[in-house]
């Protein structure tokens, strides 16, 4: 598919099993949206699972129809590119608990016709690969060719290791963490805050209320990309530069990063209209996250049934997924004696560099990508 010149289009998977959660919740049914790109091969062999990240959907890459904006990691992923839709199909799907088209808390509730809202379950990174499983299933791949993906989606690859180490053969995981430091889960509570104390919250029923706690989903976005990007970035970005080339001495926006950061959190609000339940949901997923936990807090017995071959890729300027914390996987993965590559890619881009040009980054993705071609190649031609 030459997804410069063709659009895209999501699909959806209806399930009626029922989900059982680690909440303790059971989902009686649910959709998953999800898009594929390129052609699964006569074996099956060639089929890799893209996870996204906190505000990611589906739409990896590629163009809807009389969109201008691509798929967010639209620069990685299509003919030529290091995950070249020539030669592997790639499936992507929207997380339970999102708000671009699967189940979520703006989906109606089957018990009582009414929207979920707030009553839709707590989900966790186990939900959904259980989740991304079933579309496996339904999809007739045997065993993904790779699992893929960047910050939350790296997360969901260590899951993926840990509960289906035979559906997989390798892992990539970049820009992640085996759990959430104090200083994150700290982030993500303030964030959690201002939208929940938004007048317009309605205790997450303002769907109902037919209102939207814009102002705090915006406050959560504008300290979400505080720490998406580095000290180093922003001051070569934005520096001290005023808006309007002098002071007023007032509280209105001066700086040209104040203007910058207000402008992301408003587009994120309204243009891209993300839920505000959805984003309560994601960042207490990424809090609970902590597979070790159910192995007396040792990673390294966590990933002791991993099968999988990992690249663990890590970028100087992350702070809120330092390269530190890759290194921890990565031990842990020695640990069983794992086969394992891992990177460290210089970067002043802060978190966000995972989704962003970068030659050395592009070269490592690249080489490792024709290394997963090669065994799947060695697969078909053995089947």
């Amino acid at each position: 598919m030459k997804m410069d010149q063709e659009w895209v289009s999501p699909q959806t998977l209806h399930i009626d099993t029922p989900l059982e959660m680690v909440s303790g919740s059971v989902l009686p049914q649910y959709d998953l949206v999800y898009e594929t790109y390129g052609q699964l091969n006569d074996t099956a062999s060639n089929a890799l699972l893209i996870c996204h990240a906190l505000s990611g959907n589906h739409h990896v890459a590629g163009y809807y129809e009389g969109d201008k904006n691509p798929g967010w990691w639209h620069a990685y992923i299509g003919p030529g590119k290091p995950i070249d839709t020539d030669h592997f199909f790639v499936v992507c799907s929207n997380n339970l608990g999102g708000c671009h088209g699967s189940t979520g808390p703006a989906s109606i509730n089957p018990r009582t016709g009414q929207v979920y809202g707030p009553d839709f379950p707590i989900v966790t990174c186990k939900d959904w690969v259980h989740s991304q499983n079933q579309l496996r299933q339904h999809l007739n791949i045997d065993r993904w060719a790779a699992v893929i993906g960047g910050s939350m989606g790296g997360m969901q690859v260590l899951q993926w290791a840990i509960d289906y180490p035979d559906q997989l053969q390798h892992a990539i995981v970049i820009a992640a963490a085996p759990k959430l430091s104090a200083q994150n889960i700290a982030f993500n509570e303030v964030a959690r805050r201002a939208i929940m104390t938004d007048p317009d919250f309605h205790n997450g029923r303002f769907i109902e209320a037919n209102t939207t706690p814009k102002k705090g989903l915006a406050l959560a976005r504008m300290l979400g990309h505080l720490t998406y990007l580095s000290d180093d970035m922003m001051g070569t970005k934005f520096g001290r530069e005023l808006r309007e080339g002098k002071l007023s001495y007032s509280f209105d926006v001066e700086f040209q990063v104040e203007s910058y950061l207000r402008y992301q959190g408003e587009k994120f609000a309204t243009k891209q209209n993300f839920d505000a339940n959805t984003y309560l949901l994601m960042t207490k997923a990424l809090d609970y996250f902590d597979p070790a936990a159910e192995f007396d807090n040792n990673l390294s017995h966590a990933l002791a049934k991993a099968t999988a071959q990992f690249l663990v890729i890590s970028f100087t300027s992350d702070w809120r997924f330092a390269p530190e914390r890759s290194r921890e996987i990565v031990k842990a993965l020695l640990d069983n004696d794992a086969e394992v590559s891992y990177a460290e890619v210089n970067s002043q881009h802060g978190h966000d560099a995972f989704l962003l040009p970068n030659d050395h980054y592009e070269g490592i993705f690249r080489a490792y990508m024709k290394r997963i071609l090669a065994d799947t190649c060695a697969e078909g031609a053995s089947s």
